[in-house]
C-alpha cells in the first residue's frame, strides 16, 4: 500500500479540520447535547468511517480494506471501554454536565496526538526489528489478563498520579465556569476543570499502550492504523452522551475486549514465529509451518466477540433498568 506524502498531508489536514469544526460548532458554547443530536452525529461519523473503509477497499484492494475494518472495529470497541473510565472520571471530579463536552473534546485531541506519536514509533520499530512482534504479542496477552481480571472500579480522579498533581498544583475547590485557572489573592490556582483534563490526558496515554499494539497486530500499514484510530475517536464525544446509562449495562465488555486482545496477541506471536530472525529460536530461521491468521477471520472473530459481549451484557442487566438509570450521572 503506497501512501504519498500528499495523501498523508491531506488526511491529517482533514482530520484537524473535523476536530476544529467539532470545537467551534458544538463545544465552544457550553451545553449538554441531547440524545437526538448525539445520535445524529454519531451515525454521521460511523457512516463516514464505513465509507472510508469501502474507499480503501476499492482503491487499494480488499485485503487492506479488511485490515481497516478490523482495526476500526477493535479501536471503536476499546474506545467504548474508555468511555466507561471517562464516566467514572467525570463523576469523581464532579464535572458539570454542560462542561463535560469540553473536557472530552480536549481529551480526545490529546489521545489522537499521543496515538499519532505511538503509531510513528511503532511503524519504525516494525520496519527495522521483526522481533518487536514478539514484544507486542506478549504485551497484549498481559493486557488481556489485566482487562479480564483487573480492577475496573478504581477512581482515576483519586489515583496516585492525580494525588501527585494536586501536591504540585494549587487547586480551587470549586469550578469557575469552564476556565482552567483563576487568580485569587494575587495567586494563580488551577481549577478542577484543569485536573479533569490532565487526568484524561494521562488515561489516554495508558490507553494508547493498549490500542496501538492491538491494531498493529491486524495491519502493518501506518496509514490504516492512523485513519482507523482517527475515525474511532471521531464521534466519541457524542457517543458518550448518547449511550448515557447504557454504559453501566455493558458489564461483559471488559471480558469481550480481553478475548479480542488475547486473540490479537496470539496472532502477533504466530506472525513473529512466521518471520522469525531471533538466533535462539529455530536457529534464526522462520517457522513456516506456523499458521498466519487471515484478516477475514480476524474481522469475523472481533465482530462476533463484540456482538456476543454486548448482547450478553444487555441480557444480564435487562431486569435492572431502573437501577442502571439511577446510577447514570
Amino acid at each position: 500500500m503506497e501512501i504519498t506524502p500528499l495523501v498523508w498531508a491531506i488526511t491529517i489536514a482533514v482530520t484537524i479540520g473535523f476536530f476544529a469544526f467539532e470545537f467551534l460548532v458544538h463545544v465552544r458554547t457550553p451545553h449538554e447535547p441531547g440524545i437526538g443530536e448525539s445520535a445524529r452525529w454519531s451515525a454521521f461519523y460511523i457512516g463516514l468511517a464505513l465509507l472510508f473503509g469501502v474507499g480503501i477497499g476499492l482503491v487499494s484492494g480488499w485485503q487492506f480494506g479488511g485490515e481497516y475494518f478490523a482495526g476500526y472495529l477493535t479501536e471503536k470497541a476499546l474506545s467504548v471501554d474508555n468511555l466507561f473510565v471517562f464516566l467514572i472520571l467525570m463523576t469523581g471530579f464532579a464535572v458539570p454536565r454542560i462542561y463535560q463536552q469540553k473536557v472530552l473534546m480536549i481529551g480526545i485531541v490529546i489521545a489522537l496526538v499521543m496515538r499519532g506519536a505511538f503509531i510513528a514509533v511503532g511503524a519504525t520499530l516494525i520496519s527495522n526489528f521483526s522481533w518487536i512482534f514478539y514484544l507486542f504479542g506478549a504485551l497484549l496477552l498481559v493486557l488481556a489478563w489485566r482487562q479480564a481480571f483487573g480492577d475496573h472500579d478504581a477512581d482515576p480522579a483519586d489515583g496516585r498520579f492525580m494525588r501527585l498533581v494536586k501536591r504540585v498544583l494549587p487547586v480551587t475547590d470549586e469550578y469557575h465556569g469552564d476556565r482552567l485557572s483563576v487568580r485569587k489573592d494575587g495567586r494563580r490556582f488551577a481549577t478542577p476543570m484543569l485536573l479533569a483534563i490532565i487526568a484524561i490526558g494521562f488515561i489516554d496515554l495508558v490507553f494508547a499502550v493498549d490500542s496501538i499494539p492491538a491494531i498493529y497486530g491486524l495491519t502493518d500499514q501506518a496509514y490504516i492504523v492512523f485513519t482507523a484510530n482517527a475515525f474511532a475517536l471521531m464521534g466519541l464525544r457524542q457517543l458518550f452522551f448518547m449511550l448515557g446509562g447504557l454504559l453501566q449495562r455493558l458489564v461483559y465488555l471488559a471480558q469481550g475486549l480481553a478475548v479480542i486482545l488475547a486473540f490479537i496477541g496470539v496472532k502477533l506471536v504466530f506472525h513473529a514465529l512466521h518471520v522469525n530472525e531471533l538466533p535462539f529460536v529455530n536457529g534464526g530461521e522462520p517457522l513456516l509451518w506456523v499458521p498466519e491468521i487471515p484478516i477475514w477471520f480476524s474481522l469475523l472473530f472481533i465482530g462476533a466477540t463484540v456482538a456476543v459481549a454486548t448482547v450478553a451484557s444487555l441480557r444480564a442487566t435487562r431486569k435492572q433498568p431502573e437501577e442502571v438509570t439511577a446510577d447514570a450521572p
